[in-house]
Order: C-alpha cells, then structure tokens, then sequence
C-alpha cells in the first residue's frame, strides 16, 4: 500500500513552512479519498458481482467514486436512495426533516408500524448501511431553508443531485440553486393521483405536461429564467381530481392527492436509473 511520506524541506520564515504544511496536508487528502475509493472497490468486489457482469468494471469504479445528494425521503425519494445504495454509490448524502407518520405506510419505504415516530432520515440511513457498510453517508434532519440550500450545495462537491421535495416553494429553491451552480440534477414531479405506471416518462422540464405541480413550478422558473435544461420523471396521466386534500399547510405544503403504493417507487426507480446511467458514463437520458 502506497502511504505519503512528506519531506521536509528547508525553507525560511513561517510562510515557506506553511506552505509545505498545506502541500503535506493536501497530498494526505488526497491519498485518503484514493485509500477509500480503493477499500470501497474491494469491500464491493463480491456483493456487485451481478451488478458488474452486466455493465463492467469501469461502470462500477464509476458508480463507488460518485457522491450523490438526496433531497426528500419520502414515497419517491427514499426508493431512490436504496436504489442508488444497491447499485454502489460510494458516497451519498440524505436530507429529510419530517418523522415517519402511519399514513406513510402505504407507499414509503421507511414507513412500518415499527418505525412510527422516527425521523425519516434515520430510518434510510439504517437501511443504506445495511446495504453497504463501506458507504460515506451524511445524514440531514432538516428540512431545507433557502439558506440551507445553498449551503449544502456547496459544502461539497457532488456529481449528481436528486429533487425528490414534494412541496413547490423548497422545490423550486433546490432547483434553483442547482441550476446557478451548473449541478446535474433530476427532478421528480408530482406521483400522486395517478395509478398508471405506464405513463411514467423522463423528459425535458419544457416538454412536461398534464402534471399540476411541474405547471407550477414551471411558470415560477420562467420568472426566474429558467425555462429548460434539467430532466424531469413525470406521468402523463392526469391526476384524479376528486383525491385532492387540503392541508394546514405546514412545511409549505398545502395540499395532496391520494397515491398508490407503487407510483412514487416508480417515480423513485426511473430517477435512480437517469442517475445511474449517467455515472457509468451512457448517453445522457
């Protein structure tokens, strides 16, 4: 194993010393983001045999050296998140503030009547490191502020993010910042109402349709000049109006359709697999 050895070398006054202090330190980082990558790649090379005979090895150095961000953790995200997990991203970081409620049980993944009670965030986490102990995960029990997201954007630096918020005003924040600092992102649009998985697409935020909340949301951004660019997973389905339920509209969400258990895993599913591919270094989809 390759270990950094740093060499002292002469220099006068403290300016010189620091400077090879912060070329020592730098080197150390970057032999330790190397050692991981490493020891995540071995820890992986039995439990992604399947995964590795389908689309190789370099897609799966690919898929260990990424760090992706999730936002939202409910029906849509958390499937995400075990999905990416399983298919070996090395580095992941999870965002969700809100507790596991038993009207989640009938569509999320982290929702059992075990669990009632618990943050969402931590329920996922538990899974993730079950998936895969060798992953660097950060867990965030928060719910993001405008503030907060542009923070944790830039905290570090992340190959892929996914927009899995459910209600329009953080959403179109999270998108936002993304968009200003030219981060891939996905962004999921509204599952509920809908019960046919067949009309689930990836396109294109300007070629979205029959969808209320991306309708929303798309004439916000036009304000904001933003009018294209970033994919969106959508169904083309209308939504059931007769479902929708007016909420106290805490957390910025004031209201909500009826959903079916499968719709956000598959809403969930189509955003892990844009991601993926991507990384393993496919076409843009």
């Amino acid at each position: 194993a390759f270990l950094p050895v740093c060499c002292c070398i002469m220099t006068e006054g403290k300016t010189g010393w620091s400077l090879v202090a912060g070329v020592a330190v730098f080197g150390l980082a970057i032999w330790y983001r190397r050692k991981k990558t490493r020891d995540r790649k071995a820890a992986a090379s039995s439990w992604l045999t399947r995964t590795q005979v389908l689309v190789g090895e370099d897609a799966v150095h690919n898929l260990l050296s990424a760090n992706v961000l999730i936002v939202g953790l409910g029906g849509v995200g958390s499937f995400a998140a075990e999905f990416l997990a399983r298919a070996g991203i090395g580095r992941m970081t999870i965002v969700d503030g809100d507790l596991v409620d038993q009207t989640n049980i009938n569509r999320q993944l982290p929702a059992l009547t075990s669990t009632i009670g618990e943050p969402k965030a931590d329920v996922v986490a538990a899974r993730i490191r079950d998936i895969n102990p060798h992953v660097e995960l950060t867990v965030m029990r928060e719910f993001l502020s405008p503030e907060r997201t542009r923070e944790v954007l830039t905290e570090q630096k992340y190959d892929y993010a996914l927009d899995c918020i459910d209600s329009i005003t953080p959403k179109i924040n999270f998108i936002d910042t993304c968009w200003r600092h030219n981060l891939r992102f996905v962004s999921s649009g509204g599952a509920g109402g809908k019960k046919d998985p067949s009309k689930v697409h990836v396109a294109d935020i300007s070629k979205t349709h029959s969808c209320n909340m991306l309708k929303i949301i798309r004439k916000r951004l036009h304000r904001r000049g933003i009018k294209k660019g970033f994919k969106v997973v959508f169904s083309h389905e209308l939504a059931d109006r007769s479902t929708a339920q007016v909420t106290d509209g805490s957390n910025f969400k004031k209201s909500y359709y009826g959903t079916m258990s499968y719709m956000p895993a598959l809403f969930g599913c189509t955003m892990a697999s844009v991601v993926i591919r991507e990384l393993m270094g496919e076409k843009r989809v």
